[in-house]
């Protein structure tokens, strides 16, 4: 897919993390006088624009929380699907129409933060990789590879085909993720809030698994899951 409309990132950990990621292109990096003053006196911060608070929320859309720094950049150049080919552990994790920019940012923060590999989604039914999202994933953004897809279900199959076994999670599943035993290398399949995985999604997958939630109350936020599942994958003897 074809990336190149400029998009802004803010807050400090998102913006520092691009400043210092040599494969993420900026176009302007905007601070206002304090901020400017209270970070670092380092090379990355040169070619700052000064703007006053005002000047720099009126940039940004509305309630934006950029913490007196914001960038213009382009995307960033999307990795190549068959680098998947040469992993011989790992965990990849697969987003099914998650569409919040909240939860998917917390989950690339969550993913890099207990070791998996990647996260991979789909074009469409997915937020953009921009302000909201950069800012909730705490700068994992510039860290963690991203691979957007036109077809997931088309794309589980390839991933199976250079040896990652499929793993969806799904209160419904027979086995605790826990306790079972999986192969090396293994992509996580998770749902969107409330619709969970879609029917298709759930054939394509290998095993379907749950986390040991309360009976009467199994539902998890899907960023918490996603964390306490890696957290199990990261944890198996």
């Amino acid at each position: 897919m074809k990336k190149s409309s400029s998009l802004w990132l803010w807050g400090t950990h998102a913006c520092l993390a691009a400043l210092e990621n040599p494969n993420r292109k900026c176009l302007r990096l905007l601070m206002t006088e304090i901020t400017h003053k209270g970070l670092s006196s380092s090379s990355l911060f040169s070619k700052a624009q000064i703007l006053d608070n005002a000047s720099l929320a009126r940039l940004l859309p509305t309630g934006a929380v950029h913490q007196g720094i914001a960038m213009e950049v382009l995307p960033l150049p999307e990795p190549d699907l068959k680098e998947l080919a040469d992993i011989s552990q790992g965990v990849i994790v697969v987003l099914d129409h998650v569409t919040d920019p909240h939860n998917v940012g917390a989950i690339l923060r969550t993913a890099k933060a207990l070791g998996a590999i990647g996260i991979m989604m789909t074009e469409h039914h997915a937020p953009p990789l921009s302000g909201v999202l950069a800012k909730a994933a705490s700068g994992a953004l510039e860290l963690l590879p991203i691979w957007h897809v036109t077809n997931l279900s088309r794309s589980l199959e390839e991933l199976k085909k250079v040896g990652f076994w499929t793993v969806g999670l799904d209160e419904q599943g027979p086995t605790y993720l826990s306790k079972a035993l999986l192969p090396e290398k293994i992509a996580l399949v998770m749902g969107a809030e409330g619709e969970g995985l879609r029917r298709l999604t759930q054939e394509k997958c290998d095993f379907l698994m749950k986390l040991p939630t309360a009976p009467d109350f199994s539902t998890l936020n899907v960023s918490v899951a996603t964390g306490v599942a890696l957290y199990a994958l990261g944890t198996r003897d």
